[in-house]
C-alpha cells in the first residue's frame, strides 16, 4: 500500500505565505518525482510544480514563478511548497501527485498515486 499526504493548507490574506507538505510512505520501491497541482471550482486540475529526484530539479508553471518554490526535506520521500505573496486567484485545492514503483507481494508496478488535497484559501 502506498499513501501520499498533503498538510499545510489554510486561509491566508492577499500576500501572505503558506507552507505544504507532501509526504509520499507504503511499499516504496523508487521514488521519481512529486508533482503539486491544484484545482478550482469549476476548472481542470493544473499543474503547479514537480520536483524529480533523479537529478534533484524542480519546475514551475509560469504562474508562479518567483512566488512558489519547493523545497526538499532531509527525509527522502516528502517534500514542501513554499508559496509566497498568494493571490485571490491562488484559492484551489492542491493536490501532491507522487510518481513512483511501488511492491505489492512481488509484483513491482509503476504508477502516480494522488494525496486527498489540501485547501488553499485567499481573501482579498
Amino acid at each position: 500500500q502506498v499513501q501520499v499526504v498533503e498538510s499545510g493548507g489554510g486561509l491566508v490574506q492577499t500576500g501572505g505565505s503558506l507552507r505544504l507538505s507532501c509526504k509520499a510512505s507504503g511499499s516504496i520501491v523508487n521514488l521519481y518525482s512529486l508533482g503539486w497541482y491544484r484545482q478550482a471550482p469549476g476548472t481542470e486540475r493544473e499543474l503547479v510544480a514537480i520536483f524529480t529526484r533523479n537529478n534533484m530539479s524542480s519546475q514551475y508553471a509560469d504562474f508562479v514563478k518567483g512566488r512558489f518554490a519547493v523545497a526538499r526535506d532531509t527525509a527522502w520521500n516528502t517534500v514542501h511548497l513554499q508559496m509566497n505573496n498568494l493571490q485571490p486567484e491562488d484559492t484551489a485545492v492542491y493536490y501532491c501527485k507522487a510518481d513512483l514503483t511501488s511492491n505489492s507481494g512481488g509484483l513491482y508496478e509503476r504508477s502516480d498515486y494522488w494525496g486527498q488535497g489540501t485547501q488553499v484559501t485567499v481573501s482579498s
